[in-house]
């Protein structure tokens, strides 16, 4: 299960301080959001009016109206950052900042909403879901793509073998399927519901690191640990890594990718 420790102030100051530099670091969350894209394609319906939570720099609406043109879109972002990059990018959208916990929108405004990427960072998500429950029209659809709790098992499995017991990892913990599922509600029809794995390979593991710091994917949560961790952890963090799960390419950084479709009941 998954603590509900997230601060949501450090998840907005990571995201917007990388919005120049996310695309070219975030390959998996674009791999996830072509996917995501692809598996509302199958829908075959025509939206008026969409909204995209956490819309990053723009790759996922991009996609979405490779889908249907002309589209209405309101794209929102907790990223001040983020808003910012992608309403240059994107001049012709609706562009706000929102925390995908509290939608600045009225009921029934939208008969789609999509979001990837985003959700795993979310402290209260039965409440999430009921936000979307309410921006959304009856039988709208909901597109939702998120990191599950098996993502970078790796690096977590690595700092947890060389912490001293009772010490707290410096990767994020992310929730289960089962937890997304039952949080869910019924306020949804669930059309789809599944997990699929992402591999990316880098370097060595400080090349992974300066990865996720690039994209702003840092630890979180209100009990991670206070600053950098020591030489001495990092050292055999990566020994540990390189040791298990080192291969002659490098070493993988294994991401879950959560899908749901849902029509709103």
């Amino acid at each position: 299960m998954m603590e509900k420790d997230v601060d949501i102030q450090q998840v907005r100051k990571h995201f917007s301080c990388h919005a120049q530099e996310y695309d070219r670091y975030a390959i998996v969350q674009q791999v996830v959001a072509k996917r995501l894209a692809g598996l509302l394609g199958g829908q075959q319906q025509s939206w008026q009016r969409a909204l995209e939570v956490g819309c990053g720099t723009g790759f996922l609406s991009q996609e979405l109206l490779r889908l249907q043109t002309p589209l209405s879109l309101v794209l929102s972002d907790i990223a001040h950052g983020m808003s910012q990059y992608v309403q240059q990018a994107q001049p012709q959208a609706s562009v706000c900042d929102a925390d995908a916990s509290a939608l600045p929108f009225a009921a029934g405004s939208f008969d789609l909403v999509a979001s990837s990427s985003v959700y795993q960072w979310l402290n209260d998500l039965p409440l999430a879901f009921k936000q979307l429950s309410h921006v959304l029209k009856k039988d709208g659809l909901l597109a939702l793509a998120l990191f599950g709790e098996k993502t970078l098992y790796e690096l977590r499995n690595s700092y947890q073998a060389v912490l001293p017991l009772g010490k707290t990892s410096h990767v994020q913990c992310f929730p289960a399927l089962e937890t997304v599922a039952s949080a869910i509600g019924g306020g949804f029809e669930v059309l789809s519901l599944h997990s699929e794995f992402e591999v990316e390979w880098h370097a060595d593991v400080p090349a992974l690191l300066r990865g996720l710091k690039k994209i702003g994917a840092q630890n979180a949560s209100q009990q991670r640990p206070q600053g950098l961790a020591s030489r001495q952890v990092m050292h055999a963090m990566i020994s540990h890594y390189l040791n298990l799960y080192g291969k002659k390419q490098g070493i993988p950084a294994t991401y879950e990718a959560i899908y749901l479709l849902a029509r709103r009941r």
